[in-house]
C-alpha cells in the first residue's frame, strides 16, 4: 500500500532466517522452499535468486494436526525428520543472521507454537509480527513484556490487501454511517490451501472465529447477538487451491423499518492477498525500532490487524497510521479507546487527531 514508507522501499527488506517443518522445505535455500508443496498459489514471479539463506527446521508443537494425515501429500504438511529446534537453536539463528523483526505465519490453531516463536523474539531482541489468529498483541501481559524490552509488536491476525474481512468491515461502517440498521449477516468463506485444509479441524477455529467476529462486530453500531452473525472459514474445496472464495450477506432496515438485502461474491488469491499489507507492517515495525518504540503499535495494528489490542473503524485507523509513518507519532495506550467487549467509541483527543 505505499512504495515509500518512511523512507524503506519493499526492495529494502532483506530475508535472514527461516524456520519450517516440512522437509520439502528444510534444508533448501528460501529461493527454492517458497515454491515447494503444500504452496499451492500463482507463480507471478517465476526466478528467484538464490538468498543464501537455508530453511532451518523449527518446533512442531500444534503446528501440524493430526487430521492432516488422512489427505494426499501434495496438499498436507509432511514433517521433517530432522530433529525439531529448541528455543536456544531459534534464538541462536535469529542473533547470529542479523535479524530485527520475526513474521508469524504459524497454521490458525497453533496456540502453543505461536507463543513458541514470540518467546524466541522476546529473548533474541526482535521485533514481533503476528500475522495469526494467536492473541499475544491484544493480551495485555505479552504486550508488557515486549513495553519493557523496548521492542514494537504489531498484531493479531493480518487482513488481507482486499479480503473478505475488510470489504465486510467497510460495509458495515457504511451501513452504520448510513442509519441502516442491521439485523444479521454472514461471511462464509471456502479456499484449498493448506490453510482451509487445516481449518477442518473445528478445534482449531476458536481463536480465528473471534479475531473475524470481532473484526465485523467492532465497526457495528450495535453488536449483533451471536445467533445473528456467523463470521468465518466455511469449507475445504481442493481443486480451488489458493482461490478463496468468500460469500457475505447483510441484512437490515431502512428508513420507514423497511427491509432491505445485500449478498457479494468475491474470489481472491489467498496468500499474496496479504503479501502487500505484511510488507508494509514490516517497515512500520523498522520506522519504530528506528525511534525505539517499543511495545504495541497500536495505529498500524488497527489498520493491519483483524484483532488489534484497540480497534478503530478503517478510515481512522488509515489516518492514524498515516501520522505514524509521517510524523512518528503512535497513540499511548491510555489515549487509546477500544471497541472490543461493547465499549463505547468516543473521539480521539484533538492533539492525537493532528
Amino acid at each position: 500500500m505505499h512504495q515509500d514508507l518512511g523512507g524503506y522501499h519493499p526492495s529494502d527488506i532483506e530475508v535472514v532466517a527461516a524456520f519450517d517443518i516440512d522437509k520439502r522445505k528444510v534444508g533448501r535455500d528460501i529461493s527454492d522452499a517458497i515454491f515447494a508443496l503444500p504452496n499451492c498459489t500463482t507463480v507471478f514471479c517465476s526466478e528467484v535468486p538464490a538468498m543464501g539463506v537455508e530453511v532451518k527446521m523449527g518446533r512442531i508443537l500444534d503446528g501440524c494436526s493430526e487430521h492432516l494425515a488422512d489427505y494426499p501429500e501434495e496438499c498436507r504438511f509432511l514433517p521433517s525428520d530432522a530433529e525439531e529446534a529448541t528455543k536456544e537453536d531459534v534464538i541462536r539463528a535469529l542473533q547470529t543472521s542479523g535479524a530485527e523483526i520475526l513474521l508469524n505465519y504459524m497454521p490458525v490453531g497453533s496456540e502453543q507454537a505461536a507463543r513458541f516463536y514470540a518467546e524466541c523474539a522476546l529473548e533474541a531482541d526482535c521485533a514481533f509480527i503476528n500475522n495469526m489468529p494467536v492473541f499475544i498483541a491484544s493480551d495485555p501481559a505479552w504486550a508488557r513484556r515486549f513495553e519493557v524490552k523496548g521492542l514494537p509488536i504489531i498484531g493479531d491476525d493480518i487482513k488481507s490487501q482486499l479480503g473478505a474481512t475488510i470489504v465486510h468491515r467497510i460495509l458495515a461502517d457504511l451501513f452504520r454511517k448510513r442509519g441502516v440498521k442491521v439485523e444479521r449477516t454472514y461471511q462464509l468463506n471456502t479456499g484449498g490451501n493448506t490453510d482451509f485444509l487445516n481449518m477442518l479441524n473445528r478445534t482449531r477455529l476458536k481463536s480465528k472465529k473471534t479475531s473475524k467476529t470481532e473484526a465485523v462486530q467492532s465497526v457495528l453500531a450495535e453488536r449483533l447477538e451471536v445467533e445473528n452473525i456467523h463470521v468465518g472459514p466455511s469449507d475445504y474445496v481442493a481443486w480451488q487451491k489458493d482461490n478463496k472464495v468468500c460469500f457475505l450477506r447483510m441484512e437490515g432496515r431502512l428508513f420507514g423499518d423497511v427491509p432491505m438485502n445485500l449478498e457479494l461474491r468475491l474470489s481472491v488469491e489467498d496468500s499474496p492477498n496479504s503479501a502487500g499489507v505484511v510488507i508494509d507492517a514490516i517497515r512500520c515495525c523498522k520506522l519504530a525500532l528506528d525511534r525505539r518504540i517499543g511495545g504495541v503499535l497500536y495505529s498500524p495494528s488497527a489498520y493491519f490487524m483483524k484483532h488489534p489490542p484497540r480497534q478503530f473503524p478503517d478510515d481512522e485507523a488509515y489516518h492514524l497510521t498515516e501520522l505514524f509513518i509521517s510524523a512518528g507519532r503512535e497513540i499511548p495506550s491510555s489515549e487509546t479507546v477500544g471497541l472490543q467487549g461493547g465499549d463505547e467509541r468516543r473521539p480521539l483527543p484533538e492533539t492525537i487527531i493532528k
